[in-house]
């Protein structure tokens, strides 16, 4: 049975005012993007109007800018523009408009933001809803913990990976035992609120072929009434979510297809009529220059798929151009984009020298990583250092205490510190804190220092593989050996971006994610934590799955 679809007479305006929108803007292409798109918006580098706050990269340090991006139910685009603490909203309307800048609490730094039922939500670790602050006319946001936090919310969160990671308990478990993710055949369910249809209940129902899935959506105000669409990749299904629901009933579905050969994944959104039909293709262009934004697509109220794409010369919002299916299968196009050049990784470090403190295992690299993680420390003002802190060298009002640290000055926080260029095992981290050390570093592009104590991306997973000094995501490539089937990583293998980063590979969530543990100033706020993505948009962005040579079952 299919449902009719009958759209409410507001959403009927906005759909026809946003077509008008985009039928108007100037067709260009945007940086490092298809031509075949059209910018809707740019914003260059900096603090002020029409602008975002972008990090450079540098060793093993990747660059970082906009995290997140999302159109709300009223046609307004938000933009978290976390670099400089703040959300940009733009008027659909207006497209050439200076965007409103809606400052963040100083004590806030996320990296998602979703909105449900005109109510902006963003995501930390945890769900906060902000609103304007009185009396500023809406320039300033007030944020409130959300404890109880809804099925819709929850669910338009995990759509990109904001979600709470497995426990310890489940972690260790899977790390302690063999793994097989031939097939993953695991129900997935979700809430979703649509633009037409309020909220509806999603279930994802992969089939034991391990490429298709039935996927039924039921309103929430007629569970009887069900829309199925068939969805077939051709060589592996990974993530699948449902996006949106248009006014005209269309589905929109973020898929990714990662062959087992570990070659030519592909990240999609595929539109389906309210029938189950396959209508579009839209491929998503990302590429190894694309920075680590959390959510870079969102659906307009009109069905036009929009696209973050930003780099270190800036962010282009687009609008992509979609293409016909040749049948119901999403096969990835006929002309793919070429890849960037591998990196030069120099002379690197002979493979043959043994590396290990002590013969390590999977669990053990697990156990440690759980440890740097969940590491409870209460921070002294000798931790803590002078205010103002000392500004980085080429970075404009960042400093190099790590985010996560602000304001903490006698309380318990969670987790090892990010520290560039520093290493060192938990214990002399522990040992350090104690007698006074600086904790963290963020100045990435300042000479390392020595006398702070943490870790950085590279120097947290050689801890974790037991080496006796630090490898970078340079080095890491001589002392373990490449993955060809991406599907094959096991709890303690990497994903390596050489020159820019490397995380710790956990396990695979039931929805066919990745969970990675990594040191990162930008996704873990300047510290080591859990987080969880699409293995597509990992490989796409240049990362390779690899396994230290030495690491025992």
């Amino acid at each position: 049975m299919t449902f009719r679809l009958h759209a409410p007479s507001l959403f009927k305006r906005q759909a026809i005012r946003l077509a008008a929108l985009l039928a108007a803007v100037l067709v260009a292409a945007a940086p490092g993007a298809a031509a075949d798109v059209k910018v809707i918006h740019q914003l260059g580098i900096g603090d002020g109007a029409n602008t975002v706050g972008i990090l450079p990269g540098g060793k093993d340090v990747e660059a970082t800018g906009p995290s997140a991006m999302y159109m709300g139910e009223d046609g307004k685009l938000y933009v978290l523009d976390q670099i400089n603490g703040r959300i940009l909203s733009m008027d659909a309307d207006n497209p050439q408009a200076v965007p409103k800048e809606m400052k963040l609490p100083d004590n806030l730094e996320p990296n998602d933001l979703v909105s449900v039922k005109n109510q902006l939500y963003v995501w930390d670790g945890q769900v906060h809803a902000v609103n304007a602050a009185p009396g500023n006319g809406g320039t300033t946001l007030e944020a409130r913990a959300v404890g109880d936090v809804d099925d819709v919310t929850r669910s338009a969160f995990a759509q990109m990976g904001s979600q709470t990671p497995s426990s310890d308990e489940d972690v260790l478990n899977t790390a302690g035992r063999s793994l097989n993710t031939s097939t993953f055949d695991t129900p997935i369910k979700s809430t979703l609120q649509s633009r037409a249809l309020g909220a509806i209940n999603v279930d994802v129902l992969p089939r034991k072929d391990g490429k298709s899935a039935v996927v039924e959506l039921r309103p929430d105000s007629d569970p009887l009434q069900v829309n199925r669409a068939d969805v077939k990749v051709k060589d592996k299904l990974g993530v699948l979510e449902v996006l949106d629901v248009t006014v005209k009933g269309d589905v929109f579905i973020f898929t990714e297809d990662v062959p087992p050969a570990g070659k030519g994944s592909a990240t999609y959104v595929a539109r389906y009529s309210s029938r189950g039909k396959l209508v579009s293709i839209y491929d998503m262009p990302i590429s190894p220059d694309q920075l680590a934004s959390k959510r870079f697509v969102t659906i307009s109220p009109g069905g036009s798929v929009l696209f973050l794409k930003s780099d270190a010369t800036g962010v282009a919002i687009v609008e992509l151009k979609g293409r016909r299916p040749a049948n119901q299968t999403l096969e990835p196009p006929k002309v793919k984009v070429a890849a960037s050049e591998p990196t030069d990784l120099g002379p690197g470090i002979d493979s043959d020298i043994v590396t290990a403190v002590r013969p390590n295992s999977r669990l053990g690299a697990i156990r440690m990583g759980l440890a740097f993680e969940g590491l409870k420390w209460t921070v002294s003002p000798k931790n803590y250092g002078a205010d103002p802190d000392p500004t980085c060298t080429g970075f404009a009002d960042r400093t190099r205490r790590p985010w996560y640290l602000s304001g903490k000055v006698g309380q318990e926080v969670r987790g090892v510190p990010y520290c560039w260029g520093c290493f060192g095992t938990i214990l002399q981290f522990k040992r350090n804190v104690e007698r006074g050390m600086l904790a963290g570093n963020i100045c990435t592009k300042n000479d390392p220092r020595r006398d702070v104590a943490g870790v950085d991306c590279s120097a947290f997973v050689s801890a974790c593989w037991g080496l006796s000094h630090q490898y970078t995501t340079q080095d890491i490539p001589s002392i373990t050996e490449p993955l060809q089937n991406p599907w094959d990583l096991k709890p303690g293998d990497a994903l390596n971006k050489a020159g820019s980063h490397v995380m710790l590979f956990v396990k695979f969530t039931p929805d066919r994610k990745v969970e990675v543990l990594e040191s990162s100033t930008g996704g873990c706020n300047g510290r080591v934590c859990r987080n969880v993505y699409p293995l597509s948009v990992l490989l796409a962005r240049g990362y390779k799955p690899v396994r230290y040579k030495a690491l025992t079952d």
